[in-house]
């Protein structure tokens, strides 16, 4: 299993740890994964995310039911130098129905800051049948309130139209009532008073046209 002959083990300690070493010291083992190899560059030239670390309201134009706003919860999290993400979304497919009547989407994704813009790739982890990359702009103030952006995807329905619509980042703190957080996902109508005017502002400028958002 270790690569080690019976007659090695026999061998003076000193002599044995040279053999050892030197293996260690050959070719690697193990082939790198192309994937991490392919994201190496973008971890070492981005910049930390640790300021921005936390749990987020995603607001954005939903884009399987046109003309509703999609809150969704995102929490960025640094892990062992680097920075990822979840975001929890769910949709209600009818009006007052049972906990099972709610599609539930769980997005894991990685997020580099690059050249003072925010990227954020990720993909959803129940089905694994699509990606989504979020772009935002940082804040330069001293404290993080909320963060504008584009996000592309596909639409959950059918066709699975490939769609863009401007997104809002909200701030929430680094530590939050998750359940509490989590009953405010869902969809809202642009004029549903939980959705403040600063909110809808924001999202506004975004347009269908052959089933796609277009920014203007």
């Amino acid at each position: 299993f270790f690569g080690v002959e019976e007659y090695e083990l026999g061998l003076p300690a000193d002599q044995f740890a040279r053999l050892i070493g030197a293996r260690t010291d050959g070719p690697a083992q193990s082939v790198q994964d192309p994937l991490l190899e392919l994201l190496q560059p973008l971890r070492e030239h981005a910049t930390s995310l640790a300021r921005y670390c936390g749990y987020y309201f995603e607001y954005a134009n939903c884009m399987s039911v046109p003309g509703q706003i999609l809150l969704s919860l995102v929490h960025l999290r640094e892990e062992r130098g680097n920075f990822l993400f979840e975001r929890q979304e769910r949709q209600e497919r009818a009006a007052g129905g049972s906990a099972e009547d709610w599609v539930r989407c769980r997005y894991l994704g990685a997020a580099f800051y690059l050249q003072d813009r925010l990227f954020l790739i990720d993909y959803e982890s129940l089905t694994g049948n699509e990606m989504s990359q979020t772009i935002l702009i940082p804040s330069f103030k001293s404290r993080i309130s909320r963060l504008n952006g584009l996000k592309t995807g596909v639409s959950s329905g059918d066709r699975r139209t490939p769609a863009c619509t401007r997104v809002v980042w909200d701030y929430l703190g680094s530590e939050i009532n998750r359940v509490a957080a989590y009953r405010q996902v869902m969809l809202y109508s642009p004029d549903d008073p939980r959705i403040d005017a600063d909110i809808r502002e924001r999202l506004s400028g975004a347009h269908i046209r052959d089933g796609l958002f277009e920014i203007e």
